[in-house]
């Protein structure tokens, strides 16, 4: 029995937002790994993941995306949970970064550690290794994923604003 490559990963997250991010139903998983910084075979198994789990459509193309709204509303924090640590330097997530920092007044800043940033503030873990660069490269995705981090460790009200921005982004408002 193989459980373990029918598990949800964090990669598996990126891969759909980014595929959300590119909106283009021809992408190509060599283009995409090299974007994100994630092995080809990596992004061939988070496919087979992701169709698995209904998150992707049977041929691996289309994000499904109420089922994704669904799984990052309801399920990501206790998936892939985060708990702020400690003051680095990086760049801003979460709250503290588009589209939610235009609303959202906090002295509590969230980044990313990242050698290169140059926020500081309270470190939170992305889900993949490589999504600070892999987001500096693609605002969508950066927006994206800082969406997720808020639905992750935010307040109740800073959830819902991401839950709604979510929403927006997928066009299922």
């Amino acid at each position: 029995m193989k459980t373990s490559k029918q598990n949800m990963k964090p990669q598996d997250i990126v891969l759909l937002l980014k595929i959300i991010s590119i909106d283009d139903n021809l992408w190509n998983q060599s283009s995409v790994a090299a974007e994100l910084g994630i092995s080809q075979a990596e992004i061939s198994e988070s496919v087979a993941r992701s169709k698995n789990s209904g998150l992707l459509d049977a041929k691996g193309k289309i994000v499904m995306k109420h089922a994704l709204a669904e799984f990052l509303q309801y399920g990501i924090r206790y998936v892939f949970p985060q708990k702020p640590g400690a003051v680095v330097r990086g760049i801003p997530t979460a709250h503290s970064a588009s589209p939610l920092n235009a609303e959202i007044e906090s002295n509590e800043k969230y980044v990313w550690a990242y050698a290169k940033g140059k926020a500081r503030g309270q470190s939170i873990e992305p889900l993949y290794l490589s999504v600070p660069e892999a987001a500096l490269k693609d605002e969508k995705l950066y927006e994206l994923l800082a969406i997720t981090d808020a639905i992750r460790v935010g307040r109740s009200r800073e959830k819902e604003m991401a839950v709604e921005y979510l929403k927006k982004y997928l066009n299922i408002a």
